[in-house]
């Protein structure tokens, strides 16, 4: 049940350390107004309005209309 490398179990792949200039960016994309636009294309003013949103939890907000009821 053990690959020939560094015994490890069969279907487990090892982890590679790259380094910073080995890696590949990881692309951000977002929904604006209907269609789905990649948050490399976003001008300055809209970068800083899309890392300052909070992400909705609707069970959060259940519980806290049901404390409020």
């Amino acid at each position: 049940m053990f690959n020939n490398d560094d015994n490890m179990p069969r279907g487990q792949i090892s982890v590679t350390e790259l380094k910073d200039n080995e890696r590949q960016p990881c692309e951000i994309w977002t929904r604006v107004m209907g269609y789905f636009r990649p948050l490399s294309e976003f001008n300055k003013g809209k970068k800083a309005e899309f890392l300052e949103r909070k992400t909705f939890t609707e069970s959060k907000c259940i519980n806290k209309l049901r404390v409020k009821g």
